[in-house]
């Protein structure tokens, strides 16, 4: 297979278009209201290495459905959210997946530099996934 444009290439554009945050600014944004984190990563890496306190579990392959109104997939935990914050596990998926949604129309989004293995470094407040709320 010839592949044109790798992920890498991919990546990088879309960080050129996307607002790209520190974990210390998301920290921050997190006392904001209206601010919603939305965790991308797959289900086994929250059970695995559990989330940030808060955040919006949304598997990435559901995201544009998820937060469009319109989509018969439309979920109400986007009905007052005013900023999106995505974030993966170390920044590549929700660099694409902010700018799908910024594609969309959606003009108040970012993703969090370094994902969860930096926030983890630099913040380090986790919450294993069976402490959530059910």
């Amino acid at each position: 297979m010839d592949v044109k444009k790798g992920v890498k290439q991919l990546v990088a554009e879309a960080e050129e278009q996307v607002i790209t945050l520190t974990p210390a600014e998301v920290d921050l944004k997190l006392r904001e209201h209206g601010v919603t984190l939305v965790d991308l990563r797959d289900i086994r890496e929250l059970k695995r290495d559990g989330t940030i306190p808060g955040s919006l579990h949304v598997p990435r392959g559901m995201l544009e459905f998820w937060i469009d109104p319109e989509s018969p997939y439309y979920r109400k935990e986007f009905d007052n959210v005013d900023e999106v914050i995505l974030f993966c596990n170390k920044g590549s998926r929700s660099a694409l997946a902010a700018l799908s949604l910024k594609t969309m129309g959606i003009e108040n989004v970012s993703h969090m530099q370094g994902g969860m293995s930096l926030w983890e470094n630099e913040i380090g407040r986790v919450e294993p996934l069976s402490e959530r709320k059910k």
